[in-house]
């Protein structure tokens, strides 16, 4: 009898699920392990105990540390904007390209629509279908959610139509080289900038306008930039992505199909984080286009993410399927019936 025992603890060990130990996720977040995001995170970590991994969090306020510390082995994963996990996915950070879920109808931006083809391009790509697509050599998409709409934030409310932003200074990442080719476009001045350093600029008057999201407003304090003449202006440039990107080596077999299921479940508690930050901001601080140039930003945005496309930094597969979900949710566009983006 006591020789079974040994048996069938080994027998009891090799049927339960196996644990990979010591996967460290860092997480980029405006406000660090106070944040939302980080909150989300870790929440992740106790769901991911039972897809067979044990993450612990570490938290950045840069994304470029966190994700050069992704690169270098310090992290085994990393949760970022998809500015910065284009570098790992570009099929996937296809959804943080300039008005690729924009949605306008009777001459007007229909944001529940555009936030549509946010959920409706996630749940494609989190597809088993869509797998392959995920992993690009050691790296695989861990999941995506919505970060919330990049809007002009600009220190005169008149900085409201394109021809308006000629000679304006805005601010653009320097790891970003879509936002320096649309700004030069469009005739306006680039100054470089990265996330630590793009509202001081803003909130110094360095530069007339930035694009950013509402759960920045607080944090970063653009209330201070914008002052009693600037303005939210409420046109949607893009809809910011959150996404995990893992090191698939470090991580147990399927795990990033699991994982990307997960943060599918997420989704609906991004939104409400989202609502809830557009909400905290002061109605008289928004400002509105006028139909006529509604119209004129999304062709310009439209037709700077096919040049860019065109010059290799934004990756036409992703855009060609974010395509598709846009013409499945607005099949009247005119769009839908060009050849455009149908690489």
């Amino acid at each position: 009898m006591n020789k079974l025992i040994p048996s069938l603890l080994l027998i009891g060990l090799a049927a339960a699920p196996q644990v990979q130990a010591g996967q460290k996720l860092c997480v980029y977040d405006l406000l660090g392990s106070a944040g939302d995001m980080n909150n989300m995170a870790k929440d992740y970590a106790v769901a991911a105990q039972a897809m067979g991994a044990q993450i612990t969090i570490k938290s950045y306020t840069d994304e470029r540390v966190a994700t050069e510390d992704l690169i270098a082995g310090q992290c085994d994963a990393v949760m970022a904007t998809g500015f910065r996990t284009r570098q790992f996915n570009p099929t996937a950070a296809a959804l943080d390209s300039l008005g690729v879920s924009t949605i306008v109808r009777n001459d007007k931006v229909d944001m529940p629509a555009s936030y549509e083809v946010v959920r409706k391009a996630v749940q494609t790509f989190s597809s088993p279908a869509a797998a392959r697509l995920m992993v690009r050599g050691s790296y695989e998409v861990g999941g995506i959610i919505p970060f919330g709409t990049a809007y002009p934030v600009v220190n005169d409310r008149n900085i409201r139509t394109v021809e308006s932003l000629a000679g304006k200074k805005i601010a653009s990442f320097d790891y970003d080289k879509a936002q320096a080719i649309m700004i030069q476009k469009i005739g306006a001045q680039p100054v470089s900038a990265d996330i630590t350093s793009f509202a001081g600029k803003f909130n110094n008057g360095s530069v007339d306008m930035i694009a950013a999201p509402a759960m920045a407003y607080r944090p970063l304090e653009l209330y201070r930039g914008i002052g009693s003449k600037g303005a939210i202006q409420r046109f949607p440039i893009l809809i910011l992505t959150y996404q995990v990107i893992l090191n698939k080596a470090r991580f147990p077999e399927g795990f990033g199909e699991k994982s990307r299921q997960y943060w599918l479940t997420q989704h609906d508690r991004a939104m409400a984080l989202i609502k809830k930050a557009e909400r905290d901001i002061p109605a008289t601080t928004w400002g509105d286009l006028t139909p006529e140039n509604m119209i004129k930003y999304t062709i310009m945005l439209r037709d700077s993410r096919v040049a860019i496309a065109e010059q290799g930094v934004y990756d036409k597969p992703g855009l060609k399927v974010i395509k598709r979900v846009r013409c499945s949710i607005n099949p009247a566009d005119s769009e839908c019936s060009s050849n455009t983006e149908n690489w």
